[in-house]
Parts: structure tokens; C-alpha cells; sequence
């Protein structure tokens, strides 16, 4: 017998996916401010291995001369990615949603366990509860470099009048490069997240839409 119980709330989902959009466009408009002035590379020894970005990837996206309409977008939306982000965690805090979210002493044991099970290495289901611990470790991080682009953002958007923020952040030209990572991290996390959800299959992903999740009864089980 399958039972319907409820899996994700309302403020929950609706952070969740009001943020896909607001990311795509901080992360899009960064790319127009980061024309003006890409700098980073992978180089070893003199040699450059990995420049970010090549010349065909910027005109393909229309990305070069664009710098004015970057930052207009970009400081727009960093206020909406403030709030929704806040309002998210704000909602973890005060609904006690946080005792799912954050890693314990043994989650980043069960995290390599998750792993290997993805891989396919591994036969036996890790623990899994709301979360499973690789979900704990990776939603954490993802809040933390939230913040982290927010505090680097705005050292580098206002660095005289935030004098003490780029300070802390060790400057401005760290504070770009920290930037810069975290934005690669979000890229990645997009990636990896996508590849979980199929993973996991439709109920997972339709659970986030609804909030609930189809699910054999115990009794069922049982019997």
C-alpha cells in the first residue's frame, strides 16, 4: 500500500526554485562585467592551460561590450539573491528545519559511503533519512558560499565606501578571485545536483514540486 507523506514546506520549495532563475541571471551578468577584464587563467610554469574565457565562447553568447548592462543587471538581482537566500535561511532557523540540513560527526563518512553507492562500487543504500549526509554536506556549502559571494560582492562593488570588507576579505583583488571560485562552485554544484535528481528519480523531483512523496506503508512492508 503507498502512502502519501509530506517531504519539502512551501517556503522550502519556494526559495528553492525562485533561486535557479535569480543565479542564472547574477551568473550571466557576471559574465558581461568579467569580458572587461578577464585576467584568470590556469597557467603552470609560464605555460597557460586553461583560460576562462575563450574568445568563440564570448562572441557565441553575444557576452563582449556589454559591461554597463552587466552591472545593471548584476546589482539588481544580487539585492533579490540577498533577500531569497536570507528569508531562507531565517526559515531554517525558526521552523527547526536545520536539524535536517546540517552535517553531523558522521556525515562526511556516510557522504563517501553515498558516493559509492552512486558509483555503483557499492551494493548496500547508505543511510538515508530527510537528507542523506552527502545532501547535508553539499546544501550546507551551498549556503556558505552564498554568503561568501555576498561578502565578497559587495567588497568589490562598493571597495572604498566597504574599506573594512575588502580589507577582511584580503583585498580587492582576492576578494574578485574568491568571487570568481564561488561562482565555478555554483556552476558545478548546478551540475552535480542535476545528475543526483535523476539519480534519485521522479518521486524525489516531484516531491520538491508538490512537498510530498509517494511511499510504501510500513505495513506494507511488514506483511
Amino acid at each position: 500500500m503507498k502512502v502519501i507523506k509530506e517531504k519539502h514546506p512551501l517556503v522550502m520549495r519556494w526559495t528553492h526554485w525562485v533561486n535557479f532563475p535569480i543565479l542564472a541571471i547574477m551568473i550571466w551578468s557576471g559574465l558581461l562585467i568579467y569580458w572587461a577584464n578577464d585576467v584568470y587563467t590556469v597557467t603552470i610554469f609560464g605555460h597557460r592551460f586553461v583560460k576562462f574565457f575563450p574568445d568563440w565562447f564570448n562572441k557565441a553568447f553575444h557576452i563582449p561590450y556589454r559591461l554597463a548592462e552587466g552591472m545593471a543587471y548584476h546589482f539588481l538581482f544580487m539585492w533579490f539573491f540577498a533577500l531569497n537566500g536570507f528569508l531562507y535561511v531565517l526559515y531554517t532557523i525558526f521552523s527547526g528545519q536545520w536539524r535536517y540540513l546540517l552535517p553531523n560527526r558522521h556525515s562526511f563518512r556516510e557522504a563517501w559511503l553515498v558516493l559509492l553507492h552512486d558509483l555503483h562500487i557499492r551494493k548496500t543504500v547508505p543511510p538515508q533519512k530527510k537528507y542523506n549526509a552527502a545532501q547535508r554536506i553539499a546544501y550546507t556549502a551551498i549556503i556558505v558560499m552564498g554568503f561568501g559571494s555576498l561578502v565578497t560582492g559587495l567588497a568589490i562593488y562598493k571597495p572604498v565606501q566597504l574599506y573594512w570588507l575588502t580589507w577582511l576579505c584580503g583585498g580587492y583583488t582576492m576578494a574578485r578571485i574568491i568571487h570568481f571560485i564561488l561562482t565555478v562552485g555554483y556552476v558545478l554544484f548546478f551540475i552535480i545536483h542535476i545528475v543526483q535528481v535523476i539519480l534519485a528519480g521522479w518521486n524525489n523531483f516531484r516531491s520538491v514540486i508538490s512537498g510530498f512523496e509517494v511511499k510504501e506503508s510500513s505495513e506494507n512492508v511488514n506483511s
